[in-house]
């Protein structure tokens, strides 16, 4: 069996928007470093906000049978709990089909990148993860807007 993209030529630009979420379980201790802005690499909101951009920008480049789309508006939020970080990433286009898959890649390399910049702190005696786990991605809204 072939692998395509599926043929969208028919349809027309509407606004699409999806917004994604997911969280990174974290140690208490790194949760507060993260406040407190003292993890080594840097300012690990900045540094994970552009990487879900540039991510999402990319996503047809990491999954393959995605459309190249033209984005309008990407917007990422964190919220900082007891035990992690939660992200939560908007993403909006005038295109023929959603946006869905530039939202999870978004909030999935986010997720990454905030386990790269805290993982000094993560890791036990033996350089492992224990605690670590980046978990519940998923789609929490989808809107299709047509002018009727």
């Amino acid at each position: 069996m072939s692998a395509s993209m599926v043929d969208i030529s028919g349809k027309k630009d509407v606004l699409r928007i999806a917004v994604a979420e997911g969280k990174i379980k974290l140690r208490k201790d790194t949760v507060e470093r993260i406040r407190c802005g003292k993890v080594r690499k840097g300012d690990v909101f900045t540094v994970s906000k552009i990487a879900a951009i540039q991510a999402c920008k990319r996503t047809p480049e990491i999954l393959p049978l995605c459309h190249p789309l033209p984005l309008t508006h990407v917007d990422i939020a964190f919220e900082l709990e007891e035990d992690g970080v939660r992200v939560r990433v908007a993403v909006k286009a005038y295109a023929k089909t959603g946006v869905e898959m530039e939202a999870l890649t978004a909030v999935s390399v986010a997720l990454l990148c905030i386990w790269d910049m805290v993982k000094e702190y993560e890791k036990d005696v033996k350089g492992q993860y224990p605690t670590t786990v980046i978990e519940s991605i998923k789609v929490i809204k989808k809107i299709k807007l047509t002018n009727k």
